[in-house]
């Protein structure tokens, strides 16, 4: 057997007999070492002879023959303890190694069974398979595994769905396959939501974990007081066309969220009381032409929201945008070259607290903009070169009480609301147009 032999077929173990020869040969290096420094720090020159042995030194001779006996078995007990324990550890771990795989090839066939029922043509399977994918996902013996769980349930919204209003008329068939689809995309929805709601530190939170609605048809579903803290959350060119999608007291504090090129186009969507308190939240391109999206009693206290960007401007052409009495008390909220023509966004009663809000360049042509009773006391409101050329915009009853609030180089007429009376000077921070 040679050094380099493989002991188990992975272990490396030199023979024994050449182990332990190397560990007398090298206890006897290191004694020689020992005895010539001794040696030369006591300064000894020579050796005493002695002519006969007394009783004594016949003793200490005997003491020092017992003694390399007794440290030569000390060694060869070392070595061979040595041995058995990186036998053990190897044993050890390739137990451990092999539950390892039989936990992932049970965890492959549940998988697999649970994705196959997905399939099934029976809503009551179907709803079978997701509640068995997502008990896999609190199983999973990694983080990966578990990934692959919710890309799955989230593959399944994915999937073409015809919405109740384009159903055939009179069609019963396609009406009950309609609702049994229904409730199973709702149950996905539902498991998602009581997954973020749990704690960071719970073993079956998933916090965190990357989730990908693109382009899902949403009219309906429930993801209120879910915490999208950290992972990449995708809502891009997802349609909410109808019913009612709850994000109520929801948290955005980490990660990145976008709905960009969202449509929102029917039902009513829920933000009211949510939380965002970092990460960056992206709603630009998204149209509003329908239906009402509710930011009502929202908190931006962090982060980054933004619903549209210099070259990507958000539509409001219909329905009712509602941010009365949300907070913006830091972080950024950003509406660049959005369009408002057609919609009513509210604003009434808003706290304009200590934030970075951008409507640089946004347009005002139609609809209703409103700020009544709104408090601008800090941070920046920025209406640099915005058009306010129809529609109605109002500031009644709106304070300025610090911060900045900018409409220079605005165009169009003033809104309701926003000149000071006759012999009212100017609040401090507030930069109209010269034009007004």
């Amino acid at each position: 057997m040679t050094p380099n032999s493989r002991l188990r077929g992975g272990l490396r173990l030199w023979p024994v007999g050449i182990v332990l020869a190397l560990a007398f040969a090298l206890a006897m290096a290191v004694a020689a070492t020992v005895f010539f420094v001794g040696w030369d720090l006591l300064g000894a020159r020579s050796l005493k002879p002695e002519r006969q042995l007394t009783s004594s030194t016949l003793f200490d001779l005997v003491k020092l023959a017992f003694g390399v006996v007794a440290g030569a078995g000390a060694l060869v007990a070392l070595v061979v303890a040595y041995r058995r324990q990186r036998v053990d550890e190897d044993g050890a771990r390739r137990e451990e190694e092999a539950a390892s795989r039989e936990t992932t090839r049970l965890h492959t066939e549940r998988f697999t069974t649970a994705v196959s029922q997905l399939g099934d043509d029976s809503g009551a399977v179907r709803l079978g398979g997701v509640h068995a994918l997502a008990g896999l996902a609190d199983d999973a013996p990694t983080r990966d595994l578990r990934q692959t769980c919710i890309d799955v349930l989230c593959a399944y919204l994915r999937l073409p769905y015809t919405a109740e209003t384009d159903l055939p008329a009179g069609d019963t068939d396609a009406r009950h396959a309609y609702l049994s689809l229904r409730q199973v995309r709702y149950t996905v929805i539902r498991l998602i939501r009581d997954h973020l709601r749990l704690g960071i530190n719970h073993p079956h939170s998933w916090q965190g974990h990357d989730f990908d609605f693109t382009g899902a048809v949403f009219d309906g579903g429930d993801f209120s007081e879910a915490a999208f803290n950290g992972g990449i959350v995708q809502f891009a060119a997802a349609v909410f066309s109808g019913g009612k999608v709850n994000f109520r007291g929801s948290t955005f504090s980490g990660g990145k969220v976008y709905f960009n090129g969202a449509m929102f186009s029917g039902g009513e969507v829920n933000f009211r009381g949510s939380t965002f308190d970092g990460g960056t939240v992206n709603f630009y391109g998204s149209v509003f032409s329908g239906g009402t999206v509710c930011f009502s009693g929202a908190v931006f206290s962090g982060g980054e929201v933004h619903f549209s960007t210099p070259l990507t401007g958000s539509t409001f052409s219909g329905g009712t945008v509602d941010f009365s009495g949300a907070v913006f008390s830091s972080g950024e909220v950003h509406f660049t070259a959005a369009v408002f023509n057609g919609s009513t966004v509210d604003f009434n009663r808003a706290v304009f607290s200590g934030s970075t809000v951008d409507f640089v360049i946004a347009t005002f042509d139609s609809g209703t903009a409103l700020f009544n009773r709104s408090t601008f006391s800090g941070g920046t409101v920025d209406f640099n070169a915005a058009v306010f050329s129809g529609g109605t915009v109002h500031f009644n009853d709106a304070v300025f009480s610090g911060g900045t609030v900018h409409f220079r180089d605005t165009v169009g007429a003033a809104p309701s609301g926003l000149l000071p009376a006759n012999g009212q000077s100017l609040p401090d921070g507030v930069t109209l147009s010269p034009t007004w």
